[in-house]
């Protein structure tokens, strides 16, 4: 099902947001079959029926809850199923919004049966919020990838085990159904659009249009243009000329896109094609593969962007050049000029030159001086042009993300030039003469100078410069097309040690080696697999280099070097430790290439993930270093934290946590780090015994990166407060503490962090405030880092719930650092601070002068109501409520007018502002008019509507705010005839007594008032 929904169905692909399912034909069939799928599995195979999915599939339903019959009853607020798997509804339908979530393919057939007419639409809704639904039946192992498919094996693996797995044979058949579906939804397909293969003028006009109203020159359009060749059209809509007409053709495009070369398009009957490369000078649309008619010269040859710098290297080793060194500007556009005329010569008779090439083998070790000056010349001249473009913006990077590792510093490195030769070391010159043996000798003298060069230094700069100012590079790159394994052997593990550097990556970028060493990843000698993949791993640091991985195929193939099964034995065969270096290689070098986020996407949708897990088990600490880091680079993406978490891979880090390695240690704290957001996922670190090691890896703190990662884990594991009481028994707090001096701000960041979370627990308080821990903090709230501002804020709030821990932060003038930082722009900051600021006011002795005490600081905070951050907006609610409990400030902010920009918000639908607001209105309603006021700029009628949210909180500060506004008579009315008095009788059964009481002061006043009516009435 998952590949009919990748491939065979119509999804709208124009505008924004994620496609949808288009009302064709074609896509009723499928969801037909579909349906008919579901009600066949229901009756025929109870089983697999009633299996429980990995995730439910969920969507937002239109079906009204009235339509459920007595197999179901309200739990909390929500309609789920009376059947249920370890206390789990099957099916959990939440009537406010219209969220459901099925479980099984048992409850969703009878949801069909319930939907009945609405059964197509519902379907289709399901089909576009679970676009990979056997991902969520069965679990990620089995979602749609490209290339070859290992779930099948891996589930009959699990077969086999028998008791270990007891519901791995329900899975099989139930995976076996779903294919057999999907087989047939593209059987379907295929029938209906092999109907619609023949392209027309108008389809072709109508998606040229289209791609024009994307096109323009803003870097977030597609296409810089589209336009046709020829603008006369015939009567028939096409644009060719007759004479191509009668072989299919349309019509003929240029597009120029944003960061490739401008491409000439064919459209004809038969499709779109892309027409082969052509002299730039000649528009020739006489056939759909142009031949070129003309040699370009030297210097058109080096501004044509139609060739890649890989032809221009093997053209300019065929050029015969003047004998004479070339040493200034004059000589080089003299040596030119011979180019040209010699390049005409070779496509005039190849076999000649081949012959003169033959016999002046001693002329040519001569020559290539001149090439090698040629190529400095053409190279400094390339890199300058592509400078000066990326400094007009005319040049974009693939995909920057967080977790790239470029810097202007390395930018620089690469431009920078060796400006004089006096002073460099014999090597330099030493391996001039070995490249030139590399040009000239023949397959012996290849591998001889192959081996010759891996004798010198290469993980020297000199060295790795000298092969790249000589010309050196080209070859290596050229002899990977070779047949002779000894020869691509040699030149990967010369190019795998000096593409370690940063300019040498480039250059081989540049020349077109990437693509042929991807090419090499299908090779069946797993020597040269091994060289390549670690090649990748060392060229892909920069985003072109990741991006030109992606776009010829490499990650397919890195991920297939993974299919490997971690061997437990101590005592492996040569074969063995092959296949092993082969899955590490392809690990190396898909760490690399996860640091573009289109390259996770990638890597996930290729089946690299339950690859991943397999190898997670490996007890080869080489094996486990680039496996696991790239899990935790690819963490941060939720389909891979979800992964993680499902295929038990949380077990084996916990696990290695303990390792004598610190570089894999510190990956598993950060894999832990990246996923512990979620809350199973902490329940498992503290389930499989992590957090003990977690606490352990503190004593290191030499390693600041192993530092940094251990402590971001357990600030994240200290969201839960079982994990919060464990680490109470570990004596956490003090070792936190002592961190919080002297240590850089990323781990000052996750200490304070974790922290923040501890401090929820009122012994750890007290603990912070014994340890001297309060000082170090307040004195963090000076620092400029604006994540570390954030999570101080939180921490000085969460100890001054205590009170003599806010005696202290008060002597160290810790509420105006405070105050001060909701100057800051960050919205952020502004909201930590702003909640922090409330257990300040709550627990301070003379809370309403110190207030006072701060000049501007109540116009400050009312100013902020103006905020569109829905986060500041309910923490400055929250700490108005708290500053309006004295009457001297409520005056004054009462002045700066805040009764108006409370009421401007009571139209906002967030349930947690919704709830400080409404408190934030009933502590304002105690000065003067106020109450008036909020009636008269329209904030009771919103607040009554508040009593149908489904937050209990949000009734019991309304149930306070209404109360209050209910002592104006037109208040009353306004309540009244919004309906309040059946929501405040519905909350009046509500076992909360300060809801109850406001509820019924609220009715006391409106039934006070229609009494005071009837008697005057009747006077």
């Amino acid at each position: 099902m998952g590949v009919a929904l990748t491939r065979a169905a119509q999804w709208t692909a124009a505008g924004t947001g994620v496609g949808k399912l288009e009302f064709t034909p074609l896509n009723v069939s499928l969801m037909n079959d579909i349906i008919k799928f579901v009600d066949n599995v229901n009756s025929k195979h109870p089983q697999e029926a009633a299996l429980m999915f990995r995730e439910a599939l969920e969507w937002s339903s239109g079906i009204d809850p009235s339509a459920f019959g007595s197999d179901y009853e309200i739990s909390k607020g929500a309609l789920v199923s009376k059947e249920n798997v370890d206390g789990i509804p099957l099916l959990n339908f939440q009537t406010s919004s219209g969220d459901i979530k099925i479980y099984s393919f048992n409850q969703l057939a009878k949801f069909l049966e319930i939907a009945q007419k609405e059964k197509l639409k519902e379907t289709q809704v399901c089909l576009e919020a679970n676009r990979d639904p056997i991902a969520k039946i069965l679990g990620p192992s089995f979602a749609t990838v490209e290339g070859e498919d290992s779930s099948m094996l891996r589930l009959l693996e699990k077969v086999k085990k028998g008791s270990e797995e007891p519901l791995a044979e329900v899975q099989m058949k139930l995976f076996l159904l779903l294919q057999k579906l999907d087989m047939q939804l593209l059987n379907t397909s295929l029938q209906k659009i092999s109907q619609e293969v023949r392209l027309s003028p108008q389809v072709i006009k109508n998606d040229v249009q289209l791609l024009q109203s994307f096109s323009g020159e803003e870097d977030k359009s597609v296409l810089k243009s589209i336009s046709y060749t020829s603008e006369y059209e015939f009567s028939n809509g096409c644009r060719a000329p007759p004479w191509r007409q009668v072989y299919g053709d349309i019509c003929y495009l240029i597009i120029i896109t944003h960061d490739t070369n401008v491409l000439h398009v064919t459209c004809s009957t038969a499709g779109v094609f892309e027409n082969g490369n052509f002299a730039l000078q000649k528009k020739s649309t006489n056939t759909r593969k142009i031949q070129k008619t003309e040699v370009l010269t030297g210097d058109e040859f080096d501004q044509s962007e139609k060739f890649s710098d890989q032809d221009k290297n093997k053209l300019e080793r065929k050029k015969q050049l003047p004998k004479s060194k070339i040493r200034d500007a004059k000589k080089e556009e003299h040596i030119l000029k011979h180019m040209d005329t010699s390049q005409q010569q070779i496509s005039k008779d190849d076999k000649t030159l081949a012959k003169d090439q033959a016999t002046s083998k001693t002329a040519q070790d001569k020559e290539n001086d001149d090439i090698i000056t040629i190529k400095r010349y053409k190279c400094k001249a390339s890199r300058e042009k592509k400078f000066a473009l990326k400094r007009l913006g005319s040049l974009e990077t693939e995909d920057i993300d967080e977790s790239s590792t470029e810097s202007e510093e390395e930018q620089q490195e690469m431009d920078r030039q060796h400006e004089s030769n006096t002073d460099l070391p014999s090597e330099y010159w030493q391996i001039q003469k070995v490249v030139k043996y590399l040009k000239g000798g023949n397959q012996t003298a290849t591998v001889i100078a192959l081996c010759s060069m891996r004798d010198f230094n290469l993980s020297s700069e000199t060295c790795q410069l000298a092969i790249r100012d000589v010309g050196g590079l080209e070859v290596l790159v050229n002899l990977l097309d070779t047949e002779d394994i000894k020869c691509k052997v040699g030149s990967l593990k010369i190019l795998k040690e000096i593409s370690k550097n940063p300019q040498i990556r480039r250059c081989l970028a540049d020349l077109g080696g990437i693509e042929t060493l991807v090419n090499i990843l299908d090779s069946s000698n797993k020597d040269l697999k091994c060289l390549a993949a670690e090649t990748i791993a060392n060229i892909a640091k920069f985003n072109k280099a990741r991006h030109t991985v992606r776009l010829h195929g490499g990650i397919q193939r890195l991920v297939s070097l993974l299919n490997c099964d971690p061997i437990l034995s101590a005592h492996l065969t040569e074969e063995q430790k092959k296949d092993i270096e082969v899955a590490r290689c392809g690990a190396l070098a898909l760490w690399s290439c996860s640091r573009s986020k289109k390259n996770k996407e990638a890597i996930r949708r290729s089946g690299g993930i339950p690859l991943l897990g397999c190898l997670l088990k490996s007890p080869h600490e080489n094996m486990l270093i680039p496996v696991v880091g790239t899990l935790q680079e690819c963490a941060s993406e939720q389909s891979y934290s979800l992964a993680i978490r499902t295929e038990n891979m949380i077990k084996d880090l916990v696990r290695n946590l303990s390792s004598g390695s610190e570089e894999l240690q510190t990956h598993c704290a950060r894999a832990i780090f990246k996923c512990a957001e979620d809350e199973e996922t902490r329940n498992l670190v503290r389930a499989h015994n992590g957090l003990g090691p977690l606490v352990k890896l503190f004593s290191k703190t030499d390693n600041k990166e192993l530092l940094a990662a251990a402590t971001g884990a357990v600030w994240k594991c200290a969201i839960s407060m079982e994990n919060v009481n464990r680490f109470k028994n570990l004596k956490i707090v003090e070792t936190l503490i002592s961190l919080l001096v002297g240590q850089p701000e990323e781990v000052q960041i996750n200490v304070v962090g974790a922290l923040g979370q501890c401090a929820r627990d009122q012994t750890i308080r007290a603990t912070i405030r014994r340890s001297e821990g309060i000082e170090p903090l307040v004195n963090l709230l000076t620092g400029t880092n604006n994540a570390l501002l954030v999570n101080v804020t939180k921490a000085v709030g969460e100890c001054a719930a205590d009170p003599e821990n806010m005696a202290i932060i008060e002597s160290l003038d810790g509420v105006r650092l405070l105050w001060s930082l909701l100057k800051k722009p960050n919205a952020d900051i502004q909201a930590s601070a702003a909640w922090a600021i409330c257990p300040c006011i709550e627990n301070a002795k003379d809370a309403g002068e110190m207030v006072r005490s701060f000049v501007g600081g109540l116009e400050l905070i009312v100013n902020l109501l103006k905020s569109d951050n829905i986060d500041v907006l309910a923490s400055v609610c929250a700490a108005l409520a708290k500053i309006a409990m004295d009457e001297e400030n409520l005056a004054v902010i009462t002045d700066h007018a805040v009764v108006p920009m409370l009421s401007s918000l009571t139209y906002i639908r967030d349930d947690k502002l919704r709830e400080h607001l409404a408190d934030a209105i009933a502590c304002c309603c105690k000065w003067g008019n106020n109450r008036v006021a909020f009636g008269q700029t329209g904030a009771v009628a919103p607040l009554v509507r508040y009593l149908k949210s489904k937050n209990p909180l949000v009734h019991r500060a309304t149930a306070q705010a209404l109360h209050q506004l209910s002592f104006d008579p037109k208040n009353c009315i306004t309540m009244h005839e919004n309906g309040v008095v059946r929501l405040l009788l519905n909350l009046m059964e509500s076992t909360d007594d300060v809801l109850q009481e406001a509820a019924a002061g609220c009715i006391g006043n409106i039934r006070r008032l229609a009494l005071a009516n009837e008697k005057a009435r009747y006077k």
